[in-house]
């Protein structure tokens, strides 16, 4: 029996022994086509030389210093490659080690930055439902995984919420796009009135939603609405990027689509591509200059942060996509896992919804078409069709709780940005046929 304290105590996953490109591989040697990147991290796939050399290179020259007492030349050279292909005015970096700590930074940097600044009052954040922002305490309160957050909810901040951007089930029958996205954004609006604005310290989204909802895309014009809103009042705009940053849309950056800046962007997953854990918070000059003509400290910290073997691996990961053109070839197979996916499952009686942007896709289940009606959530259908696929050598990241929480089934779709025409073919064939046979063994135990 296994020691360690694995995500299901039921049972002990297969043992991974080896990987390259797409595929990884388990203890009996069978291959699987990883076609979620793990949890939309694998960007590059598995066992890139670069990466791996990199990496060997570092080690034998530092592998690690703690922070307190120095910097690292590779960690420099991180930093000023991300400013140099980040947003305008994101001009400073924080490193973490994943995506959780990189949200859990990005809340106690603008909670700081209210302070230096003379706005104490400043204590609440405002965020959506069905939106998800990490694991530790800080990162849970602000999202809107309710059964995520359900055991720890005594334990958590009071957050203003407000509704997802999410079109497909909250769009009403005869409203506009551009009705809707005026909805939602003076639902915002009302929610900074009724806390007091000036109590507001930031509002935090996913720019693309990402495992919670299954991939949910802005409206246009969103994200302009909530930046006029926050600078109207003072608010700082935080975009949780873990997810679906990084070249994941098909732009370094998802906000680079939207025409706006965040104040503060959390980026993780895509940043090292797996081979080491590292995330970064991108901030703009104003936050830092705050604390440092303050306090001169970011009151916070880890072991871990700014780990130069980390670092080396992210730089290698970015240099290669850069060299390598990679975010043209997400973009175009983007356009590739659209066709494939309308064709195999557009005409799907229990698929509702096919969305994404670049290689990063989601496909809701639904018990009926027409009235989008979820799957009772006793059946458990994410939970059969991720074995099934996994039966079929394919790795894809469902969740359930899609609609509320509670009710609802997707499968969230991330390949690495290296993958083929063929791969993606491959892909929507194993993944159309998953669904079939999870659906069959559903409705068999019914």
């Amino acid at each position: 029996m296994s020691h360690i304290v694995h995500r299901s105590l039921s049972f002990t996953p297969p043992v991974a022994t080896g990987s390259k490109g797409l595929y990884l591989f388990d203890a009996a040697g069978k291959a699987y086509l990883d076609a979620s990147g793990g949890a939309a991290v694998s960007c590059l796939g598995h066992a890139h030389p670069d990466v791996l050399a990199a990496m060997h290179e570092q080690i034998d020259r530092l592998a690690y210093a703690h922070t307190s007492f120095f910097t690292s030349a590779v960690s420099e050279e991180l930093a000023d490659h991300l400013v140099q292909h980040a947003p305008p005015g994101l001009d400073q970096v924080y490193f973490v080690s994943g995506g959780s700590e990189a949200m859990e930074a990005a809340l106690k940097l603008a909670r700081q930055y209210a302070v230096e600044i003379g706005q104490p009052q400043r204590s609440v954040f405002v965020a959506r439902r069905q939106s998800y922002h990490g694991n530790t305490l800080g990162a849970l309160a602000v999202g809107g995984n309710e059964w995520r957050r359900a055991q720890f909810a005594p334990l958590l901040i009071d957050v203003g919420r407000v509704a997802p951007c999410y079109e497909y089930r909250e769009r009403a029958p005869g409203e506009s796009q551009d009705a809707y996205t005026q909805r939602l954004l003076d639902e915002i609006d009302a929610q900074f009135r009724a806390i007091g604005p000036e109590r507001v310290i930031a509002f935090v989204a996913e720019t693309v939603g990402g495992a919670t909802a299954g991939v949910i895309p802005p409206t246009p014009g969103y994200f302009k609405g909530v930046r006029e809103l926050c600078d109207r009042h003072g608010i700082l705009l935080i975009a949780d990027e873990v997810m679906c940053g990084m070249g994941r849309c098909g732009t370094l950056h998802a906000i680079e689509q939207e025409g706006v800046v965040p104040d503060l962007m959390a980026i993780a997953k895509g940043l090292g591509g797996g081979y080491q854990p590292i995330g970064a918070v991108l901030a703009a000059g104003h936050v830092v200059d705050a604390l440092r003509r303050g306090s001169g400290l970011f009151m916070h910290g880890h072991t871990y942060i700014g780990h130069p073997t980390a670092a080396a691996a992210a730089l290698a990961v970015q240099k290669v996509i850069q060299r390598d053109d990679l975010l043209a070839n997400v973009r175009a197979r983007g356009v590739d896992m659209a066709a494939e996916l309308q064709r195999r499952l557009g005409g799907h009686p229990h698929v509702g919804d096919l969305r994404g942007r670049g290689l990063f896709w989601g496909v809701e289940l639904v018990r009926d078409r027409a009235s989008k009606a979820p799957f009772d959530p006793a059946l458990k259908l994410h939970a059969r069709i991720k074995k099934q696929a996994m039966a079929n050598g394919l790795l894809v990241y469902p969740m359930g709780g899609t609609v509320d929480g509670r009710q609802g089934d997707h499968v969230l779709i991330a390949p690495p940005f290296i993958a083929t025409q063929a791969d993606i073919a491959r892909i929507a064939e194993l993944l159309a046929r998953s669904i079939d046979e999870a659906l069959e063994t559903a409705k068999a135990s019914s």
